[in-house]
């Protein structure tokens, strides 16, 4: 029989072992358990080690905002540089310690998906000594672990592409975590909406919760723009340092010469440690929503220092407007609204200009696009100079059917003449186009596949929103060709975004006044013949799409000005280094750099220098 002292000591030893041992964990929110137990991995970061979240205080009421039991929906309006992806990582790493459930973490493909499983999700788990161990190595014995799912006790993370139905179906979900959701498909295969699709998978949970994240891209396609105007829409207001009023960082009141803000109430101005170092909220437009919203740009990060951005403005703005669109999605985290995808004929017409020569002597390369129609081929050879700055050198219609070699053989004698700058330097076209989408494909084939050491690339174009310009091909297809697969659209884009340009801005267009180089009225009407024009689909989702503005207009010369353009991509010149060689300053390039094939590289070349 234990004694009175033996059996107070048992009891008060038993009753510190249910205390320290069996009792639940304390209540933690999402920031508290990142600030507590997350550390941040050397190859994901640049501020490896613990994880604080006052290194960038806005980020604390996004996080907490998973843990309202009220709140079914966050969306997080971004730019770059704000930690919008660490926001999801902790929400994982939050759930796998300390609130298992069924997570899906979606991002626009499945090689994206792979890819943030091994770089972002896998040093995270191994590096955080309180997620070590408790979801097995991908190289385990466990089936439930693989790359793109993840086991644990109690729940389960599945990585899926939004491009892959099979991921999307037949799992039921607690958490859903969409990443960069503008750039998700419109339909996941032929299954329909993919956002539409995981958010079925989270039916059955009464505590479900969505987080949707991304930069946001045009007005009228996107997914996080919409979803953001339903929301709460916040914004972190920060007080002036002189008169204490709240009020966003905005680009509008940004003083390019003195780097400062200006306050909207009293108008002193303070530069950014003075703004960055006051205390923030969280202020909502529309505070009756249900779902919680949230909008981020780059002036609030601690990442990114307002002189670069203004940098940044600049060099966007003078680059054109697809780059500009760039900027304004990815550092200010907004909208591009539209204003129309088409450049009228009469516009270019009226700018033409005598050249007085062959070739400008500012163009240092060129290269060529082909069509191949059933009665003709016809060509265009384009100079380019220094920040894509492009000269209109020669379109021309070759007669005759392309099933026969004489049309053939006088398109070798355009594309390898010599064509002389008026200082007397004499270029060759340095890389060809040839489109095989016709009827006179095996024809292509041939004729591209006996000039690859004159670099005549066949090429087929793919139109569709989410196709990159160049996808370079790693074998010769079965006729013995290497076939280049071109996002039309992209190209489409970037040249109408040229054509729009004013002259002191990068990839201005000329064209020359001469007649016989071929651009007359009927060349510029080709070249405007088409329009972007917004579709909507039967699931709902809107795509921009390009379509001729009149129904059976010619627009070939729009195709050839995307093909010699997509050929300057696939050559890939040092066009500084070229122009100082030809303007005697310095040796040729021993090495210009070019995107090759990658396999089979000497085939390629055949030796080429």
């Amino acid at each position: 029989m234990m004694n009175d002292e033996n059996y107070l000591k048992t009891k008060t030893l038993i009753k510190a072992l249910i205390n320290n041992i069996m009792a639940p964990p304390p209540d933690l929110t999402v920031s508290q358990w990142a600030d507590k137990y997350r550390r941040l991995s050397s190859e994901s970061s640049a501020e490896p080690g613990q994880w604080r979240t006052d290194r960038a205080p806005y980020q604390r009421e996004i996080l907490d905002s998973v843990n309202d039991p009220t709140l079914e929906k966050v969306i997080i309006m971004s730019s770059a540089q704000v930690g919008k992806t660490e926001l999801l990582l902790n929400t994982v790493g939050y759930h796998i310690d300390y609130d298992p459930a069924p997570i899906m973490l979606m991002q626009p493909t499945e090689t994206l998906a792979k890819n943030f499983s091994k770089e972002r999700l896998a040093p995270m788990l191994r590096d955080s000594p309180t997620l070590r161990g408790k979801v097995a190595d991908v190289k385990s014995r466990d089936g439930g672990n693989t790359v793109l799912q993840k086991s644990f006790a109690g729940g389960y993370i599945a990585l899926v592409g939004a491009n892959a139905p099979s991921g999307l179906a037949s799992r039921p979900i607690r958490i859903l975590l969409a990443d960069e959701v503008d750039r998700f498909p419109a339909s996941a295969g032929t299954e329909g909406d993919p956002i539409a699709l995981a958010e079925k998978r989270t039916n059955n949970f009464y505590n479900r919760k969505k987080v949707f994240v991304s930069t946001p891209t045009d007005e009228e396609t996107s997914r996080i723009y919409k979803e953001f105007l339903g929301s709460t829409q916040e914004y972190y207001h920060l007080p002036c340092p002189n008169c204490n009023e709240y009020q966003p960082l905005q680009w509008g009141q940004i003083k390019f010469d003195t780097v400062t803000m200006s306050c909207e109430f009293c108008g002193f101005h303070f530069d950014e440690y003075r703004w960055k170092h006051q205390k923030g909220k969280w202020v909502a437009k529309n505070p009756g929503a249900k779902a919680r919203g949230f909008h981020l740009n780059e002036l609030l990060s601690p990442w990114k220092k307002w002189l670069e951005i203004i940098e940044d403005f600049k060099s966007a703005k003078k680059n054109g407007i697809e780059t500009f669109k760039v900027w304004v999605n990815t550092s200010l985290g907004e909208v591009w609204k539209q204003k129309g995808a088409g450049v009228k004929d009469k516009m270019l017409i009226d700018r033409r200009e005598t050249y007085g020569c062959e070739v400008p002597n500012d163009v240092v390369v060129l290269t060529a696009g082909v069509d191949v129609q059933d009665n003709r081929l016809e060509y265009e050879i384009v100079g380019w100079g220094v920040g894509k700055e492009s000269w209109g050198i020669k379109y021309g219609v070759i007669l005759g059917d392309p099933g026969q070699d004489f049309v053939w053989k006088e398109l070798d004698s355009v594309l390898f003449d010599t064509y002389e700058r008026k200082d007397g330097q004499k270029l060759n076209v340095s890389t060809t186009c040839v489109d095989s989408g016709g009827h006179h494909t095996k024809k292509v084939y041939a004729y591209c596949s006996q000039r690859e050491i004159n670099r005549v690339w066949a090429i087929k174009g793919k139109g569709g929103e989410g196709i990159p310009y160049i996808r370079i091909p790693k074998k010769r297809n079965d006729a013995g060709a290497y076939l280049f697969i071109l996002g039309v659209d992209v190209g489409k884009d970037e040249i109408v975004s040229r054509l729009k340009a004013p002259n002191e801005q990068n990839g201005y267009c000329h064209f020359p006044l001469e007649p016989e180089k071929g651009y007359n009225e009927e060349y510029f009407n080709g070249l405007t013949a088409e329009h972007k024009v917004k579709n909507t689909l039967k699931n709902g989702q809107s795509v921009f799409k390009w379509e001729l503005k009149k129904s059976g207009a010619r627009n070939e010369p729009f195709d050839l000005r995307n093909y010699a353009s997509a050929a300057l991509e696939i050559y890939n010149p040092n066009l500084e280094k070229l122009k100082e060689f030809l303007t005697g300053n310095t040796e040729m390039p021993t090495k210009t750099p070019q995107k090759r094939v990658r396999k089979k590289r000497r085939v390629v070349s055949k030796g080429i220098k």
